[in-house]
């Protein structure tokens, strides 16, 4: 969008226009001539120009999920960054003298238009205050008028009702400059009885309608589009009453016509529609989410299946916030730069020493596994982001307390094979336990040892002996079976390509992070009373 905006900015100077201008600077002082004494005008002009800024907002709905209105933070957020960005002055100036750009009756080309009214109240006055003021000095120090008392007091009060007048207007504009829109929001949802007044949301309408017309102003006034892309994150981990209340805030928003906004919804539909439909907002809609979605979203865009290019992006994008691996590698190294200098000096407890400078060699190599793409473990990591930056933190945990458990005898798990678990743990949490459930109950991993020529030992073979009984309980466990991936490549994975035996679930188990361990204890009680 940024490239887009380049683009049309230089195409519009190539045609012959005028070259847009900001409210900073020489600029500000502009601004607030036009604001106080110019009408905009929408011209044909205008209306034909293709430049765009885009003021992009970041909202986070985690951010805000513990006040009670999520939507109110909403608004807040927006006015807040719309005040950054063009600066409180303009902003406030416009609440008292602002007006909103009317669209031009022809062709004419003028785009502001100057304020008779407004100029004439001025006038006035200062005219009247310039006679009061007169009158005054007329009554103090001319001789022989000092004694009359009438004059003074005629005199002063005439200048005083005019310059309060204007004094009471800088004062307006001075509360807007002190008391930002995102202040007045808050202080209206502070109150303990804010959800019983009747015009609460007409209040917040009027401070939103004030917003769209400043930034009608302000098109105008910079000579190009302005349009205000919100981007709505985590809304799907907030609870449902809140996501119901963000989407009534964006209709409010989006309910003029003419409003400058444009909201990037990422959400997670399987999440989001349950929220929806367990609110009161389906009143009408048969209880379908999905189709309160399809009204809602004027564009949807639903993310294409993840290729392997854009899957190594975005391991070596999670790779490289692990900051501590690079930092331990040069503490090592001036660690054995003075060891070599003074004498080798034994360290206090050389085996857990040994395992925790080993780890960084390992957790790199498991990272270089990762992304490789001519390896196979490549293709089975998950195309969410999040789940792959929890993969990425999770290797590191688990190299190292498999190091520190073999400590002196070194493990026969190699990093490899534990990157490939913690993919495992991660992508298929349900069968994985399913299987070291009956795997523990028939204690495969103590009397069993891995031979290439016993596949009774294999993990895939103990599910396969299983997997009528997990069939048998999948209602039971459905919520737990809807946080597998594919099924066909959980077979490919522990079939073919990372065909884990018995006594290595037996040794990773005792390492593994990422796993929630009451999955398998329930499946373990909804075993035995299959049996009773």
């Amino acid at each position: 969008m940024r490239e887009e905006m380049s683009r049309r900015e230089a195409a519009e100077l190539q045609r012959g226009h005028r070259k847009p201008r900001s409210p900073h600077g020489w600029g500000l002082l502009v601004a607030l001539w036009l604001l106080a004494f110019y009408e905009p005008v929408v011209t044909e002009g205008h209306l034909r120009r293709k430049n765009l800024e885009f003021i992009f907002i970041r909202f986070s709905a985690w951010e805000f999920a513990g006040c009670d209105k999520l939507w109110a933070g909403l608004v807040t957020t927006l006015c807040h960054h719309i005040r950054q960005h063009f600066g409180a002055l303009p902003l406030s100036v416009f609440h008292v003298m602002g007006s909103r750009p009317r669209f031009a009756s022809g062709f004419s080309q003028r785009e502001w238009i100057l304020k008779k009214g407004t100029c004439l109240r001025l006038w006035g006055l200062l005219l009247v205050l310039g006679v009061g003021v007169a009158i005054l000095l007329v009554a103090l120090l001319v001789p022989g008028i000092k004694d009359h008392h009438a004059l003074k007091v005629v005199g002063s009060a005439v200048a005083s009702l005019s310059g309060s007048s204007l004094v009471l207007g800088a004062l307006s504009i001075l509360k807007n400059f002190l008391v930002s829109e995102k202040k007045k929001i808050e202080r209206l949802t502070d109150s303990d009885r804010f959800a019983g007044q009747l015009g609460f949301m007409s209040k917040i309408r009027s401070e939103v309608e004030v917003l769209v017309d400043f930034l009608a102003f302000m098109e105008v006034f910079e000579r190009r589009r302005l349009r205000v892309v919100m981007e709505i994150t985590s809304l799907d981990l907030c609870y449902p009453e809140k996501v119901a209340g963000v989407f009534n805030a964006m209709a409010t928003l989006l309910s003029d016509a003419n409003a400058p906004f444009i909201f990037l919804l990422a959400v997670d539909p399987s999440v989001i529609v349950p929220c929806l439909e367990q609110t009161g907002c389906m009143k009408g809609l048969a209880d379908n989410g999905y189709l309160y979605l399809n009204r809602a979203v004027t564009l949807p865009f639903s993310i294409p299946e993840m290729g392997s290019r854009s899957r190594l992006r975005s391991v070596e994008a999670a790779i490289q916030t692990r900051e501590d691996l690079m930092y331990r590698i040069i503490a090592d190294n001036v660690a054995k730069t003075r060891c070599g200098c003074r004498g080798a000096v034994p360290p206090a407890f050389p085996g857990w020493k040994e395992a925790d400078s080993e780890a960084v060699t390992w957790i790199h190599e498991a990272f270089r596994c990762l992304h490789d793409g001519s390896d196979v473990l490549s293709r089975y990591l998950p195309e969410n982001g999040a789940n792959v930056r929890r993969i990425v933190n999770t290797i590191p945990i688990t190299l190292r307390l498999l190091l520190h458990r073999r400590a002196g005898v070194g493990p026969a798990v190699s990093p490899r094979a534990a990157a490939a678990w913690v993919v495992l743990a991660d992508r298929w949490p349900c069968r994985l336990s399913w299987t070291l459930q009956c795997l523990e109950d028939s204690g495969h991993g103590a009397a069993t040892t891995t031979t290439p020529g016993n596949p009774g030992s294999s993990l895939w073979s103990i599910f396969q002996e299983h997997v009528g009984e997990l069939s048998a309980l999948r209602q039971a466990l459905g919520k737990v079976l809807s946080l597998d991936g594919d099924p066909e490549l959980f077979q490919a994975f522990l079939a073919r390509d990372f065909p884990f035996g018995a006594t290595e679930a037996r040794e990773l188990l005792g390492v593994t992070v990422n796993l929630d361990h009451s999955i398998r204890h329930q499946m373990g009680l909804l075993r035995a009373m299959a049996r009773l």
